[in-house]
This record gives C-alpha cells, sequence and structure tokens, in this order.
C-alpha cells in the first residue's frame, strides 16, 4: 500500500511515523509512505498556501491551487473511478466536518492499494478540493485541532497495523475494541480468548497475580477456557455499557449476551431475579 500525506508541515512526521508497527511495516516493505510539502507547489515568492475566504470570517483557509496540484502530480485515477470503486485508491480530506473515522472504515482502506491524507490547517480547505477533488472527509472526533497532521498519523497508524504481517501476532487484530463480529470465526480465535463483536475490549491482567493487595480474577488462572471465556465476554459488555453503550445497538448480540446484560443491569439498579 501507498500512503501520501499533503502538509504544510512535512517535518512534524518525522517523529510519529518513525516507531512501532508504522516503522516496522515501513522497513518491510507493506507501506510506502511519502510526504508532501504543499509549499512545492505554490509559485509566488512567499509560497502561499492560505486566503481569506470569501464573504468574510475569521482566520484563513487553504487555497486550492496547491493542492490540485499536488495531487494531479499524483497521477491518481480519476474521482469517479475512485468513488464507485473502479479504482483501488482515495482521496481523503482530514477535517473536523468529516464523517467519523472508525475501526470500520480503517479496515475498508486498508484493502486500497493508495490513500493520500490531505491535511486541513487555518479554518479549513476550500469547499472545492472536497467537491471536485478528494472522495471522501474523515474526522478523527468531535474536537478541533490547529490542523490534520495528528489525524493524518492516526489514519496512518490504525491503517497499517491491519496490513498482513504488519503486526506480529495477526490474531491480535481480530480480537480487540470495534472489531466486527464477522471478523473473527470460533475456529481462528483461541481457545482462552473471545472476540471482541464490535464491543470494548474485555479488561487484561499480567504477572504477578498478587499484587499490593490487588489480585488477578480467579477465573484467568484456572485454566478453564470456557470460563475464561465467558467471564471475558460478561466484562466486555460490563465495559461497553459503562463507558460507550452506544455501541451496544450496533453489536449483534447472543440470547447469553442479552441474560448476561439484563443482569448487569438488573444488579446496577439493585434488583434480583
Amino acid at each position: 500500500m501507498k500512503a501520501d500525506i499533503v502538509t504544510i508541515f512535512p517535518d512534524f512526521f518525522r517523529g510519529p511515523l518513525d516507531y512501532g508497527i508504522t516503522r516496522r511495516a515501513t522497513e518491510m516493505g507493506l507501506v510506502e509512505i511519502k510526504v508532501h510539502d504543499l509549499r512545492e507547489f505554490t509559485h509566488d515568492r512567499h509560497r502561499t498556501v492560505d486566503d481569506r475566504p470569501f464573504g468574510g470570517g475569521e482566520g484563513m483557509v487553504l487555497k486550492p491551487e496547491p493542492i490540485f496540484e499536488c495531487l494531479e502530480q499524483m497521477e491518481l485515477a480519476p474521482r469517479e473511478q475512485r468513488l464507485n470503486g473502479a479504482a483501488k485508491q482515495s482521496a481523503i480530506v482530514l477535517s473536523p466536518q468529516g464523517q467519523p473515522f472508525t475501526q470500520k472504515v480503517a479496515s475498508q482502506l486498508v484493502s486500497l492499494d493508495r490513500i493520500v491524507l490531505i491535511c486541513g490547517r487555518y479554518e479549513g480547505v476550500d469547499e472545492r478540493v472536497s467537491e471536485f477533488l478528494a472522495d471522501r472527509e474523515f474526522s478523527i472526533g468531535d474536537y478541533v485541532l490547529s490542523g490534520g497532521e495528528l489525524a493524518a498519523a492516526v489514519v496512518v497508524e490504525a491503517v497499517t497495523r491491519l496490513l498482513p504481517g504488519a503486526v506480529g501476532n495477526e490474531a491480535s487484530t481480530r480480537q480487540e475494541s470495534f472489531t466486527s463480529l464477522g471478523s473473527v470465526s470460533e475456529s481462528d480465535a483461541p481457545d482462552s480468548t473471545c472476540g471482541s463483536g464490535g464491543l470494548l475490549d474485555y479488561p487484561h491482567y499480567t504477572r504477578p497475580a498478587q499484587f499490593r493487595g490487588m489480585s488477578v480474577p480467579e477465573v484467568l488462572v484456572n485454566g478453564n477456557h470456557l470460563e475464561i471465556r465467558r467471564w471475558r465476554r460478561e466484562q466486555a459488555l460490563k465495559k461497553t455499557l459503562r463507558n460507550r453503550p452506544d455501541l451496544i445497538q450496533e453489536v449483534a448480540l447472543s440470547a447469553e449476551d442479552e441474560e448476561i446484560l439484563d443482569r448487569i443491569k438488573m444488579k446496577k439498579n439493585g434488583l434480583r431475579r
């Protein structure tokens, strides 16, 4: 896979992409990451990339000319082909106004041959970039950053770690928070673990079993994989209900899951069956 990042701060990426899984995947040839300095596509002596918006308003907006020229030099497939899937490429604007970037989106992007990430700055990007050049617009959260550089690093990391071979144990990427139920089967999952099925991940413990009076749950050390699997599913449901109840509505729950949730809710309300 190729990942191109368009930014006015290319030096920013000398840090975030040089460590961990992203660096490993790059060295293994699984991903090729190239950072493009938007100022190199300007034609005035001040290398101007922004301007005041028509109609007035606070702040500056990134101009369309350098962004169009930068992507045209990449020789991407036409926008229509990217939109209808004829070309396995995508040009993405990173903006607070974009659709939420989720694990599901990351799993879709990893199937592409190339992604281009356009980092917004100032008050945003000229809308013609989103309407006529890019084919997607994503946000990494309901908050505002000074630019899209951090968001680009997040997207690259999230997508890269899903590439086959990027993570030492590939099963781990199928058994973690937000991973859909269909991505892991009973035959794929080790007996002692359970896939998240779209829930938050279950709690993890390591040695020592006793630490400053705090004990690892007994079920995890008794060697009964069926009990461990059931416990982990219950804990995942409990954590999701507490921290992200919105996810419960999107998960395919079994009859056993429903019983567990009923029991958790009744206990929370001080009721008994």
